[in-house]
């Protein structure tokens, strides 16, 4: 008798550790941490921004233990697909064609606008030499529109390659671009006319991870129900920015 109950209490005991174990995971948040404001790196080191505030609070939703992992631009696909981080938050537009190698959730921002920004207001955006952030929709748009594509692995570059005369015009995420053309003191400036790309920006996940898909998708509708998405866009982005309707 002694021996049975010893033996299921040892198998209690087990299932327990086990269910400790797959609740205690941690999940890891892969973020570039260099494209404010959805993400950056503060003054202390650490991941900051719109998708900080945003994924920390998915994560308290989903009842995750989540810790921030930043990777550069051009590999962060390649990363999640090979485990190194287990999502991907880092303003990545939803994609036909990044839904053949990931899975996104719904979007956590909605369709934005991208833009081309320019040291003159005579830069010729059809024929001329367009920076824009290598892996990016934009650059995908620039490359078939006809002018000259000069990709570059951050966006920091592909603003001063305007600012240094090796380009035209840059071309990103308006929401993006707005705080740089305001703090350039009227060297940068808006030109063109704004560009509707992608489906909004959602969470990469790994094909194979559908439950995990799943709790951000339900934390996602959430927080769009309550509010609490449509508040942190207009706190990063201001009170002009698109939101949930």
């Amino acid at each position: 008798m002694k021996k049975v109950l010893l033996a299921t209490a040892t198998l209690a005991l087990s299932a327990g550790i086990a269910f400790a174990d797959s609740h205690a995971q941690t999940i890891r948040m892969g973020t570039e941490g260099a494209y404010p404001p959805y993400n950056f790196l503060n003054d202390s080191g650490e991941v900051d921004g719109f998708e900080r505030e945003v994924g920390d609070e998915l994560c308290k939703r989903a009842e995750l233990t989540c810790e921030w992992v930043t990777n550069d631009w051009d590999s962060i696909i390649p990363n999640l697909t090979s485990g190194n981080y287990d999502t991907i938050i880092a303003g990545m537009s939803i994609t036909d064609e990044r839904e053949e190698v990931i899975d996104f959730t719904q979007n956590y921002f909605p369709p934005a606008s991208s833009a081309y920004a320019a040291a003159s207001d005579t830069a010729d955006l059809t024929g001329g030499v367009i920076a824009a952030q290598a892996s990016t929709i934009q650059a995908g748009h620039v490359a078939e529109s006809g002018a000259t594509l000069l990709e570059f692995a951050t966006y920091d570059e592909t603003v001063a390659a305007v600012r240094n005369g090796e380009a035209d015009a840059v071309f990103a995420d308006k929401d993006a671009l707005v705080p740089t053309v305001e703090e350039s003191g009227g060297e940068l400036m808006f030109v063109g006319e704004d560009v509707q790309l992608g489906g909004g920006i959602g969470l990469g996940v790994r094909e194979s991870d559908s439950e995990l898909k799943a709790k951000f998708d339900a934390a996602i509708t959430s927080m769009k129900e309550d509010g609490t998405l449509n508040t942190a866009i207009k706190k990063w982005f201001g009170d002009d920015a698109v939101v949930f309707e």
